[in-house]
């Protein structure tokens, strides 16, 4: 049942359709990251513009390289320490990336999920562009049905593992700059960053909660 469900959300990616899948946060609404109209479908799907681009799911730390450049290396500490697991890391992109995820300026976020139905997906279909399966301004989904309540007319398949483990969002680091910069909490504290980070120069800015992102549980 699941590698027919799997062999499905393959083939949709591959024709530029979108899935929903598992992650262990939340569902995610996933479309091919390298599909400029994949992409511009996700945004429309979940009510969004191109000023609100999506993250960017990975099967593996080693697929990072190839998207991020100047990783600095307390990144890569963050990277070791919390992946697979709920973590997002905002980082430049490397120039060279032929996508489109909307006006990123300069910058993607990405983050390898714990969850083994996604992790098999990524490795049929490489890096997916993922964005909690919700419409913006509802709750994420926490499960299939949850998802499919919303978003059943504007995908393709739905990929169902079951209740998510965890209903909190990841968390998200900017490491585009000097200093590691905690743009929301979720799943991982602050003091659990800081407790990773201690043997490192650098200090956590934690921003009031009306100054976090819009909601990118999918990440």
């Amino acid at each position: 049942m699941l590698e027919s469900g799997l062999a499905a959300a393959t083939t949709a990616i591959r024709a530029g359709e979108l899935v929903v899948l598992p992650t262990d946060t939340v569902y995610g609404l996933g479309a091919d990251a390298f599909d400029p109209v994949a992409v511009a479908r996700l945004l429309e799907a979940k009510g969004r513009g191109r000023e609100m681009p999506p993250p960017v799911l990975v099967g593996s730390p080693a697929t990072l390289d190839a998207l991020a450049s100047q990783l600095p290396d307390w990144a890569r500490l963050l990277v070791e320490h919390y992946w697979p697991g709920p973590l997002t890391i905002v980082v430049r992109q490397q120039g060279s990336l032929q996508w489109d995820l909307g006006e990123t300026r300069g910058t993607v976020a990405v983050r390898m999920p714990h969850d083994k139905v996604a992790l098999e997906l990524l490795a049929r279909t490489g890096p997916l562009a993922v964005s909690s399966a919700n419409l913006t301004g509802m709750p994420a989904a926490t499960d299939a049905e949850q998802a499919a309540e919303m978003l059943s007319t504007k995908v393709a398949v739905i990929l169902d593992g079951g209740p998510t483990s965890d209903d909190r969002p990841s968390t998200i680091v900017d490491c585009t700059g000097a200093q590691p910069r905690l743009l929301r909490v979720g799943a991982i504290s602050a003091e659990e960053l800081r407790e990773v980070l201690a043997g490192v120069e650098v200090a956590l800015d934690d921003l009031p909660d009306d100054q976090a992102p819009e909601d990118t549980a999918g990440a």
